[in-house]
């Protein structure tokens, strides 16, 4: 994609936000997108696959604070004509395909996959500085890998304990037919002749001189004579690769996990990026959790709260025994220390365990009379202050 195209292109109305949106609404714009359309769920929908790339594209400049900006007063510069070849008497207004030099087509073997072989900062220090940009030497250097985000669900079970899952992931990488240079098997690659394999070609438009990409190479310094079948020339493919990911135990609903260098590998020799994943965490049937805590409901007669009783209730590693004093009110909790999540010091939560006291709906027969006699003696505390009071009102 040329520069030209990114500077046309609205970021926004792909990710479906407005331009005053927040980083958060950006985030969860993108995240929807990415779930919706990820060619793990649309196997073989083209469209699903290109609205994905266009949805990460976007997310990719802003997401990032700096990248967002550039992009904000480039699209308001160009947009509001303030750039016109008539600052000193024409009238002509600047035409944004004369900065770009009609650079269209696919993305040339190790050209900026983003910025169409240039980024924002470098087309501005361009404009500005009246050539190429400072401390530019000709071709840009090593580009690193675009970070990939994506979404695993784990068991609570498998979160409280930690696990290892193997990931499926379908991202670009260098094609193994041409290792990546894009050239057919047996042919290489030969240096530009227009711009001498600098990919950067001087000229003067009116006031400003320009440096702007080469239009033979496509700003990449080199020449394909003869394509790669496998990739069609453009150095990469879409590869399906699998990796094991280490949950660590205690990992919680919501948490973002972050993979040093397993994104996408880089352009010309730069690092890979990032792999994020989002974790997801299903519900327990029977225990929640709260922090490092395990949370577990256990519910108990009117006799055992009146009475007390050893109470046994399940943990993640077998039963534990707990006591519950005579006199126990509905409601409250007991604590099996150390048997919640484990903590990265070693320690581990505790089980909270609330006491349910349940109260049949119905009862007859002996349970019936057993319980009225009950009733006679063990009034609730307070009743007779309550009686006497009545007495003295009639």
């Amino acid at each position: 994609m040329s520069s030209k195209d990114w500077l046309e292109k609205d970021f926004y109305a792909v990710l479906g936000v407005n331009r005053s949106a927040s980083p958060d609404e950006i985030k969860k714009a993108y995240r929807k997108l990415a779930r919706d359309l990820h060619p793990d769920r649309n196997p073989g929908n083209k469209e699903a696959e290109e609205k994905f790339k266009a949805a990460s594209e976007a997310y990719d400049v802003l997401a990032d604070d700096k990248k967002r900006k550039e992009y904000d007063e480039m699209r308001s510069l160009f947009g509001s004509g303030a750039f016109r070849r008539g600052a000193r008497g024409g009238g002509t207004q600047f035409d944004p395909s004369d900065l770009f030099g009609g650079f269209s087509g696919g993305t040339a073997p190790g050209a900026d996959r983003r910025f169409g072989g240039s980024g924002f900062s470098d087309i501005f220090s361009s404009i500005f500085s009246g050539g190429q940009p400072p401390g530019s030497t000709g071709r840009r250097g090593p580009q690193r890998g675009r970070d990939v985000e994506t979404e695993v669900t784990l068991d609570f079970v498998q979160a409280v304990r930690g696990t290892t899952l193997p990931l499926t992931l379908r991202t670009p990488g260098a094609c193994d037919t041409c290792r990546g240079n894009g050239a057919k098997p047996g042919t290489t690659p030969r240096a530009c002749p227009k711009c001498h394999g600098t990919g950067l070609i001087s000229s003067n438009q009116g006031s400003f001189s320009f440096s702007e990409p080469c239009r033979d190479c496509q700003g990449s310094g080199s020449i394909v004579d003869e394509k790669c079948p496998e990739c069609r020339g453009t150095g990469g493919v879409t590869k399906t690769r699998s990796i094991n990911v280490r949950f660590p135990a205690g990992v919680a609903d919501g948490q973002r996990i972050r993979l040093s260098g397993r994104g996408e590998p880089g352009d010309r020799g730069g690092s890979a990026g990032d792999l994020y994943v989002q974790v997801k965490v299903r519900p327990d049937d029977l225990f929640g959790r709260s922090g490092d805590d395990l949370t577990l409901t256990v519910p108990i007669t009117i006799v055992e709260a009146v009475l007390g009783t050893d109470l046994k209730v399940p943990t993640l590693d077998g039963l534990v025994t707990l006591r519950v004093p005579p006199g126990t009110p509905s409601g409250r909790k007991l604590r099996a220390r150390g048997k919640g999540v484990a903590r990265k010091e070693g320690q581990a939560g505790d089980l909270i365990v609330t006491v349910d006291v349940q109260i049949p709906e119905t009862v007859t027969g002996e349970a019936r009379d057993a319980l009225e006699k009950f009733g006679k003696l063990t009034p609730p505390p307070g009743r007779e202050r309550l009686e006497a009071r009545l007495r003295r009102a009639d």
